[in-house]
């Protein structure tokens, strides 16, 4: 995008996909950008609606089975979106938005729905739902520890090639071995954190929105920000989940 264009997030089905506050993120990305004078548009994509295929950052946030299935159904019949997140617009999915972007996810029942097919990874169901707050490590510069709260029973595996967003260090994450949590690849940064996430981790919203514009964005830190930070990091802390520096 050129300086002098806003920033076009998209939120993609909310009517569909935004549990535990999900949509939440939306809102937490565009007073970022506007708190650096940085212009922003949001558009919301809802299930009866046309979807945009011009804008820089789609938002998914989760939802129960039935829903991630439509919502898997909803974006293979879009495929100038299909494109647009593939090709171009950077996309930051939660939990079950994550997952319907994969290959494929496994239901109750064991059986395989077709998932948008935009990420390389499976996605099957656990023995057990993973339940509670979680402390990752994150791959992306400078972000450091992430934290927020797991629902799902979803055991996600990915393909070769396709890196986690993070090392889990308390919690489970993508269930499978290597502690992996979320995805990230050169257009989707994707996790299993609700919250909603970039509330709780304001430098992963930055590092979202320095994706879309090109640039590292410098800090932009508040005195309440850091507070509820040092609050939510204080326990994993002191439980030792950190590693040695």
């Amino acid at each position: 995008m050129s300086s002098e264009s806003a920033v076009r997030i998209c939120s993609l089905l909310p009517d569909v996909l935004s549990t535990y506050s999900d949509g939440g993120n939306v809102t937490v990305l565009a007073q970022r950008l506007r708190w650096r004078n940085i212009p922003v548009e949001i558009h919301t994509a809802p299930f009866d609606g046309e979807p945009p295929a011009d804008c820089d950052l789609y938002v998914l946030g989760g939802g129960e089975d039935a829903a991630q299935v439509l919502a898997a159904e909803w974006l293979r019949g879009h495929p100038a979106l299909r494109a647009a997140m593939s090709e171009r617009a950077t996309t930051f999915a939660v939990c079950a938005g994550l997952q319907l972007l994969g290959r494929w996810m496994a239901d109750v029942a064991g059986h395989r729905h077709e998932g948008a097919g935009l990420l390389d990874l499976t996605t099957r169901r656990g023995r057990r739902r993973a339940v509670g707050e979680v402390v990752t490590w994150c791959a992306l510069p400078d972000v450091a520890a992430l934290t927020g709260f797991e629902n799902h029973r979803g055991v996600t595996t990915l393909g070769p090639g396709t890196s986690p967003l993070g090392r889990v260090l308390h919690g489970t994450g993508n269930g499978t071995p290597g502690r992996g949590e979320g995805v990230l690849t050169d257009r989707v940064i994707g996790t299993y954190l609700h919250g909603p996430v970039l509330a709780r981790n304001p430098a992963l919203a930055d590092a979202v929105l320095g994706r879309v514009v090109g640039r590292p964005l410098a800090p932009l830190e508040l005195p309440d920000q850091a507070a509820v930070r040092a609050d939510r990091l204080d326990r994993p802390r002191r439980r030792g989940f950190f590693p040695a520096r």
